[in-house]
């Protein structure tokens, strides 16, 4: 397989873009080797600029549930782009996306939508803290909700609770009030709650899938659920991930326990930048122009995106056993690459909720993200590159979540077990 298109791609890109990419992830660093440049998507399907195929397991990360150019939402697409590309004004779109995020979420009476994630999440914590009139939050170490100053901090020293930058550029008064947890313990939850009575929120991936696909324990969501009642703190799932991919209707519908506020992306947006949070009516009423809490995007609503996120929704919602057949495969997915992988003496920590997947080599189960960094990186790179050279493509590193689409195929996942134990024996023998 050759790939010398792709280098001079990224030779020339770096000459002009950090690093040669516009999201750090994509530069390969964890797993080494080249990153592959795209020409276009089919279905299941990934073309680069070299002409190798690959069966697509990232789907742009997560917001292709159809697959590469679903018709139903590429003609979507196409219409609204011929009645014009953005308004900076209201449209009837937005008000139906609307209506179909709100009567597929119990938690959420209304939604706002922006153009990503981080923003999402940012302004689902401008509103908490407004709504609650405290200045501390509660985040988990290992959980992503986007690059903004306030959450992108890391462990202090010794028994610290208290955040410290983890980026040049973010002063450490933008982060003196994050305060950091361990995922699926309880007890640094209750640290935090006894060195701050000043906790406006708690944000957490109830479905963790940025230090590899983790998802949090029932009863651990049931006892933070408890301890911000107790605190008058609101509970924020981000589910920019995981919203529409690990069921329809949210991580609340599978946990039982019911958040303040909800954040969205991905799937709502078929493939355009999209993101989204909501809330009970009370608390969105405090956002403006209704309320004091200021926040705005020109391009938020944009009406090609808000088509294709209704058409990608919709037709999750008319075809409710996609998640469950998805799961199947995705279960089979990893259940077969664990077992090839234990006929080449390699441990393997398997998980999937509805259509994500994760997998480990690790010896032990992974509960957070310290259990996560035990993995092999050396071996998860050289099986990142040969499954890449079978014509596979999976996340470009260890601590991302993988996604089945409803174009991969039976057939396609049996002939990825086959690929994945041939790469590991070559791995193991060599």
């Amino acid at each position: 397989m050759g790939t010398q298109t792709s280098k001079q791609a990224f030779e020339e890109a770096q000459e002009l873009i950090p690093g040669g990419v516009n999201s750090p992830v994509r530069a390969f660093k964890s797993v080494g080797g080249t990153p592959i440049f795209i020409t276009e998507g089919e279905g299941a399907y990934l073309k680069d600029v070299d002409g190798n195929k690959y069966v697509d397991y990232v789907q742009s990360w997560g917001p292709l549930i159809f697959g590469h150019r679903d018709e139903s939402i590429e003609s979507a697409v196409i219409e609204a782009v011929k009645h014009g590309l953005s308004f900076g004004a209201p449209t009837q779109a937005e008000t139906e996306l609307a209506k179909l995020v709100v009567g597929l979420f119990d938690s959420i009476d209304k939604v706002r939508f922006v153009s990503s994630g981080t923003e999402a999440v940012m302004s689902a914590i401008r509103l908490a803290r407004g709504f609650t009139n405290r200045d501390d939050i509660v985040k988990f170490t290992g959980c992503y909700h986007g690059h903004s100053d306030s959450l992108l901090v890391e462990a202090g020293s010794g028994a610290a609770t208290f955040g410290s930058p983890s980026s040049p550029g973010v002063p450490a008064d933008f982060t003196k009030h994050t305060l950091l947890a361990e995922y699926n313990n309880i007890e640094s939850v209750k640290k935090c709650f006894a060195d701050s009575d000043n906790i406006a929120c708690v944000i957490i991936e109830p479905i963790a899938g940025n230090m590899g696909l983790v998802p949090a324990d029932k009863e651990f969501l049931h006892e933070l659920r408890k301890l911000c009642d107790e605190h008058g703190t609101l509970l924020i799932f981000d589910e920019v991930m995981s919203g529409f991919r690990a069921t329809l209707r949210g991580a609340e519908s599978i946990t039982g326990v019911t958040p303040d506020i909800v954040t969205l992306g991905k799937v709502i947006g078929g493939g355009m930048p999209v993101g989204a949070f909501g809330a009970r009516a009370e608390i969105m009423a405090q956002l403006s122009p209704e309320g004091p809490v200021y926040q705005a995007g020109t391009l938020s609503g944009n009406p090609v995106a808000m088509a294709a996120g209704y058409a990608a929704l919709s037709k999750l919602k008319q075809n409710g056993r996609v998640i469950d057949v998805l799961n199947t495969r995705a279960v089979r997915l990893v259940e077969g690459m664990r077992d090839a992988a234990a006929e080449c003496g390699v441990t393997m920590q398997i998980d999937t909720r509805g259509s994500m997947f994760g997998f480990f080599f690790n010896e032990n189960p992974v509960k957070n993200f310290n259990d996560a960094t035990k993995t092999d990186a050396e071996l998860f790179a050289k099986f990142h590159a040969g499954m890449l050279k079978e014509g596979y493509y999976f996340a470009c590193s260890l601590y991302e979540t993988g996604f089945i689409s409803t174009a991969v195929t039976d057939e396609m996942i049996e002939d990825t077990i086959a690929a994945s134990k041939k790469v590991l024996k070559e791995i193991t023998n060599g």
